[in-house]
């Protein structure tokens, strides 16, 4: 084996599953178990009305994608899995995760169309 860059992005690669799959495992243990909802849905950093409402689809999809994930970890090391299966298995689910997370978080905000509701009006200017 010559060491190169695709070696070496594939080493990063497998190693960078390792922490991906932790992270993903424990948002899944922390809204299932812990009935912590503060990763819930958020849309830049702010989370929804009502996070519990997402609670369940927020941890299936983390549930899910960690699990592939380490059955990828556990197919390479025990060498079952080759590296075009391994690889596009990892990428597909950590596509899917990004995008399911995203339209999760756009499905619990919801765009408000027309006028703010509350009176308020433009400021005018001063002359």
């Amino acid at each position: 084996m010559v060491f190169d860059v695709s070696v070496a992005l594939t080493w990063i690669l497998f190693l960078a599953l390792f922490p991906i799959g932790f992270f993903w495992l424990r948002r899944a243990w922390r809204i299932l178990v812990k009935r912590d909802f503060s990763e819930v849905g958020l849309k830049r950093g702010e989370p929804p009305p009502n996070p519990a409402k997402f609670a369940p689809y927020a941890a299936a999809i983390n549930l899910v994608a960690g699990i592939v994930i380490v059955f990828v970890i556990l197919g390479v090391v025990a060498g079952r899995l080759d590296y075009e299966t391994w690889s596009a298995t990892a990428g597909i689910t950590l596509w899917f995760k990004f995008f399911a997370d995203f339209i999760l978080s756009r499905h619990a905000h919801p765009m408000v169309f027309g006028r703010k509701k509350g009176g308020g009006s433009a400021p005018t200017p001063n002359k």
